[in-house]
């Protein structure tokens, strides 16, 4: 049997998951691995982490090592060796080793698994010392380094999302004052809005100075000794000791453009379902594809760890010669931040509003775990699905505990092509110390089923008291004293059956409650006596979410909608 040379350009989490697969699925396979970097296969996601101390030894970092590979699975795995050409005529690689010759290496299968690199804008100012992007373990070195060296006390976090709230947290943790500054009206751009007013909340009660709706616009050195100067939108000028840009990546595609490989209109490389690029001898995997949102079928590049693996096992199977697809992506993704975990899945309000695709929103605020347990705190959830059937289309959700959990059920749900009939029914784990009867992934999937069978009629907070409708509070009058909102008449929800005469029938009429769960029962009652009467979703927890309090205390958003 002729061997077959399959050369894997990258490693990390889809070149590494390929050639493993790859030699489990065929031993006589000829593997050959070359990584630009120094480490083949390594833990980026770790990498705030390792610069804050929770992760102490670089060598946890490091997920397997070439003699490793060489030892279990006979592959052949070259660091130091960056790929500079392709010429696809003659099926070869053109490699420059560092401190080497440079030399040509030919393939029957070639992957590219070249991932993506830090966004850094040209700015004035961009190339002083002390400004840092965050990708590989040598660059966390470099920032542990610095903040050594130079006694750093104050840092500024360019983007909010992921890299940039785990850098932030982190350097926060060694006692460094942090400045986060963020373009969008947000941080945590994948989810909408609404969805990150609490960590934004915890966040500058934490002590970060939060800039967001703001731009830097250059750098320049400052008076102090290795200080530097951002200049930011407004002309404001702000001194600090060192700056870390986390403002997103983009895919590394050179290679595959200089030989003459389709990409996508941002720059990533087109792939079939069987990750093919248009040269049917070279696969493409990870950060630097474009695939296919697996709920909207419109392209898509999502640099997560999870895809990037699935996609390399998947190639090794179709080099193998099994007839493989990928399925798509839909974008599940956690982060933990300041006492605060935020997951998400699916697709978010924005995107379906921007595309025009119709969909429904629900909001529920369950206790992690059932409330006469010690320890339980709120969930705050958003799920949103197709109206006319019940399809599941995204979900997210933020708090304390348990939040992930019930986004892996809704995420699997989702790839089930399941309905809000099907979470109302879900069955899954309870134990006071774990959930409830009713697990949060119930309850919200109870409020949208409800909706569906014509049992619920939402009313979304943008609405609130248009058309002369009159909003109804049902909550006892100390809540209504402690958290006030916009409305037009308070009848605690006890006294409701016996005051009916005191609400108009010409009107429609809001009904809001701490959560919502007494609005539902509200509703119910008015409904069955003529009224039109509609839920405000989420209650005075969501209306909060859109409406943050000013405030600088963290606890003042949290812990919020505990009752129903």
């Amino acid at each position: 049997m002729d061997r077959q040379t399959t050369v894997i350009i990258g490693g990390v989490a889809g070149g590494a998951s390929c050639a493993a697969r790859l030699r489990r699925n065929d031993e006589n396979a000829h593997i050959i691995i070359l990584e630009r970097g120094p480490h083949v296969s390594f833990a980026n996601c770790g990498l705030p982490y390792y610069i804050g101390g929770v992760i102490e030894n670089e060598d946890d970092l490091l997920l397997a090592s070439p003699e490793f590979f060489r030892r279990r699975f006979d592959i052949d795995v070259r660091t130091g060796h960056a790929v500079t050409a392709i010429d696809r005529e003659r099926r070869q690689v053109t490699v420059h080793p560092a401190g080497g010759e440079p030399y040509e290496l030919a393939y029957d299968h070639l992957v590219l698994s070249p991932g993506a690199q830090p966004i850094r804008p040209l700015l004035p100012g961009i190339d002083l010392p002390g400004i840092f992007s965050l990708r590989t373990v040598p660059d966390s070195n470099g920032i542990k380094q610095w903040i050594t060296g130079r006694k750093v006390r104050h840092a500024l976090v360019v983007g909010g999302g992921f890299i940039g709230l785990e850098v932030a947290e982190n350097l926060h943790a060694l006692g460094i004052r942090v400045t986060l500054v963020e373009r969008a009206d947000q941080v945590m751009a994948a989810m909408d809005p609404e969805m990150v007013q609490p960590l934004a909340t915890a966040m500058t009660g934490a002590g970060i100075d939060l800039r967001l709706c703001t731009e830097v616009l250059g750098f320049e050195s400052g008076s102090r000794r290795g200080a530097l100067v951002a200049t930011l939108s407004g002309a404001e000028k702000l001194e600090t000791d060192m700056v870390v840009l986390a403002i997103g990546v983009r895919p590394e595609s050179g290679l595959a453009r200089d030989c003459g490989l389709d990409l996508g209109p941002r720059g990533h490389i087109a792939v079939d379902p069987a990750m093919r690029t248009s040269d049917p001898r070279i696969y493409a995997v990870g950060d630097a594809v474009e695939v296919t949102c697996a709920l909207t079928g419109q392209p898509a590049g999502v640099p997560l760890a999870g895809p990037a693996n699935r996609q390399g096992r998947l190639v090794a199977d179709v080099i193998s010669g099994r007839q493989r697809g990928f399925r798509g992506v839909q974008g599940t993704a956690v982060c933990g931040a300041f006492g605060l975990t935020l997951a998400a899945t699916g697709v978010n309000e924005r995107r379906l509003r921007d595309m025009n695709l119709p969909h429904e929103v629900v909001y529920a605020h369950p206790n992690n775990h059932v409330g006469y347990y010690p320890g339980a705190s709120t969930i705050n959830m958003k799920l949103l699905y197709d109206p006319t059937d019940g399809q599941v289309l995204g979900a997210q959700a933020v708090g304390a505990e348990g939040v992930e959990r019930r986004i892996d059920v809704i995420a699997m749900a989702i790839q089930m092509r399941a309905t809000v009939f099907d979470l109302e029914e879900a069955e899954l784990c309870y134990a006071p110390q774990y959930g409830a009867a009713k697990d949060p992934v119930n309850m919200v999937g109870m409020v949208a089923a409800n909706a569906m069978r014509g049992d619920l009629t939402i009313t979304h907070w943008d609405d609130l008291a248009r058309d002369d409708a009159l909003v109804l509070d049902v909550r006892t009058a100390e809540e209504v004293r402690d958290d006030p909102m916009p409305c037009g008449m308070h009848i605690p929800l006890d006294e409701l059956r016996g005051r009916l005469d005191e609400l108009p029938r010409d009107r429609a009429i809001q009904v809001v409650c701490r959560v919502g769960v007494r609005a539902y029962n509200a509703i119910r009652l008015l409904s069955q006596h003529g009224y039109r009467a509609s839920l405000l979703s989420g209650g005075v927890s969501t209306w909060l979410h859109f409406n943050p309090p000013v405030c600088n205390d963290a606890q003042d958003m949290q812990g919020t909608g505990a009752t129903g």
